[in-house]
């Protein structure tokens, strides 16, 4: 019996990429799969080649697409990206749809990947971009897997950009191919246990993810820098984690001061939602980052350490610790599984080792200041009504903390099984 064709959405403004689109759709349906163009144009043309119109994207957000046009740009946007997100999950869900590719400059680009952005994790994405090489990446690709192309000139058709968006076009295709071409049902396998890391906690992290994996948990990691924290939760909640040993809850200290690696209001709160067992410590929550030569002026007379070229580590002082006790209090108190919150009263993170400097680099006392991490253990226990808090005699870094954290995850977890897949398949 012959396998289905592979479908893969192709996400373009037709009122002003209409032969970009086309010429990907080609190379597509040369590359052995179904083009399925999709219209993200924000107010009518007479651009012909779309199998899903600009109408049918605003419908599907309850707007007519003549409306859009007499909307700020921004809100005709929103209101596109939400029909188009429903659509794909839509046709997803139906199993209708294998991958995606959008192309187009700054505007199209925020469009297409908002819209793809609505995939799950795995399902192939890929963004043909004239703003791929800009800072904003982080803002279009956010915690998503979407595969940036840079079209090295604008998104027109030479011999340059053509070969850029053939080169996409065939990988998304390959990708497609291979992710139908699995079986499409879950296999059972080892529960999948989220871990947090940091450079500063990295020795906790790599014993912690040793002994899980004796114990028959797979691991993943995530690099606490604000994308990580917000992939975390995610998967958390499309159901793909057994739990989480939240050892690195430093993104939640730059939500409180503004810090360049803030997670966003969510972190701390997807495990919980799902109900899955959470072993919460705070590492690494003894500093804020912020880029070298961009600090606050508010900032400005505070305790520093350069950790390299980029990065300047910021001292966390007692009232950021008490709000951040409050903070984690509150997310913590909303989880509908079992908490346990482990604290290393040896020190937060690998600094401790650290003196801190002024901005002018003088120096100025030291990292470890265990009356100043104190704040934050008073302001939890005061305020964190669920669980249980634990203070461990240790560094955080000591490997009898990290078994203390093994050990409280398995005794709140016990044998629980969690579905597992297999890369590609849903």
């Amino acid at each position: 019996m012959t396998e289905p064709q592979p479908t893969v959405a192709v996400l373009a403004t037709l009122d002003t990429k209409a032969a970009e689109a086309l010429f990907v759709a080609d190379c597509l349906a040369r590359a052995g799969v179904r083009p399925w163009v999709i219209d993200l144009s924000l107010k009518p043309h007479q651009s012909a080649g779309a199998d899903v119109p600009g109408a049918v994207l605003a419908r599907a957000d309850g707007v007519e697409w003549a409306q859009l046009a007499g909307m700020d740009r921004r809100e005709a946007a929103t209101r596109m990206i939400a029909g188009g997100g429903r659509i794909l999950r839509d046709a997803f869900a139906a199993g209708a749809l294998d991958a995606a590719i959008g192309l187009g400059g700054a505007n199209g680009t925020h469009l297409a990947c908002a819209i793809m952005r609505a995939l799950p994790y795995l399902v192939p994405k890929a963004m043909v971009s004239a703003v791929a090489a800009s800072g904003a990446v982080q803002w279009y690709v956010a915690e998503a897997d979407i595969a940036m192309y840079p079209s090295i000139g604008d998104v027109s058709l030479n011999r340059i950009t053509r070969a850029v968006m053939e080169n996409a076009a065939v990988a998304v295709a390959a990708a497609a191919t291979s992710r139908a071409g699995k079986v499409a049902s879950t296999q059972a396998g080892a529960p999948l246990v989220a871990v947090s890391s940091f450079g500063g906690t990295a020795g906790c992290v790599d014993r912690v993810a040793k002994r899980l994996e004796e114990h028959g948990h797979e691991v993943i990691l995530f690099h606490a820098s604000g994308i990580g924290g917000r992939a975390l939760e995610r998967l958390a909640r499309e159901g793909e984690l057994a739990g989480v040993i939240d050892i690195t809850t430093h993104e939640l200290t730059d939500l409180v001061v503004g810090g360049v690696y803030s997670a966003g209001d969510g972190r701390l709160t997807g495990p919980g939602a799902m109900g899955l067992p959470q072993v919460v410590v705070p590492g690494a929550t003894d500093h804020a980052n912020f880029w070298v030569g961009g600090v606050p002026e508010r900032y400005r007379a505070r305790e520093f350490f350069e950790y390299n070229a980029q990065n300047l580590l910021m001292r966390t002082n007692a009232a950021e610790f008490e709000a951040l006790g409050r903070v984690f209090a509150e997310r913590l108190n909303a989880a509908k599984g079992p908490v346990r919150v482990l604290i290393p009263v040896g020190g937060f993170s690998e600094h401790t080792k650290r003196r801190t400097y002024d901005l002018a680099g003088n120096e100025l006392g030291f990292w470890a200041q265990p009356d100043t991490d104190r704040a934050f253990v008073e302001s939890l226990r005061a305020q964190l009504r669920i669980g249980r808090i634990d203070e461990v005699p240790r560094h955080i870094n000591d490997p009898d903390f990290a078994d203390a954290c093994v050990e409280a995850f398995l005794a709140i977890s016990g044998t629980q099984a969690v579905r597992s897949t297999r890369c590609g398949a849903q």
